[in-house]
């Protein structure tokens, strides 16, 4: 089986998870691409900000939409290490995200291939294409070494 080149936006998401984990926050990265140039980036910031909803999409969501001076990030490819929850992906689908990229599956709380499968429903207003298994292994491995340590 031949081996891809990990694209360089899922590589700067992997880095972003590790610094999550440096501070203590579930290992997630998530960057938005727009014709080749990062208009946002985060990781998961819900413990710092005491904020439920500070998953690193929508953090790298908010960022790109503060940069582009738009709610929609039309024609903006997101690359995350982890399968977006069933929020994120409305968040996605809201923002009309062109390609979503990701990493590992997520299969119990996962919201596109796994659990609510928002974009699979006959409401969901709009619909990227996805792409998952993208940098894989490398972000399951930082998921299970960050939960190995606190368990």
């Amino acid at each position: 089986m031949a081996k891809w080149p990990l694209p360089e936006p899922m590589k700067r998401a992997l880095e972003l998870a590790r610094q999550a984990a440096e501070a203590g926050e579930v290992p997630v990265g998530a960057v938005v691409v727009k014709d080749g140039r990062v208009v946002g980036e985060g990781h998961n910031l819900t413990r710092r900000d005491c904020d439920p909803s500070a998953h690193a999409e929508i953090v790298a969501m908010r960022a790109a939409g503060q940069a582009l001076g738009s709610e929609r990030l039309t024609w903006c490819d997101l690359y995350v290490t982890l399968e977006p929850c069933a929020m994120c992906a409305g968040a996605i689908s809201h923002a009309r995200i062109a390609r979503l990229y990701y990493g590992a599956s997520d299969l119990k709380g996962g919201g596109v291939e796994h659990g609510a499968r928002v974009f699979s429903h006959d409401q969901c207003l709009y619909v990227p294409e996805v792409y998952s298994g993208v940098g894989e292994g490398e972000a399951a491995e930082l998921l299970r070494g960050f939960f190995k340590e606190r368990r």
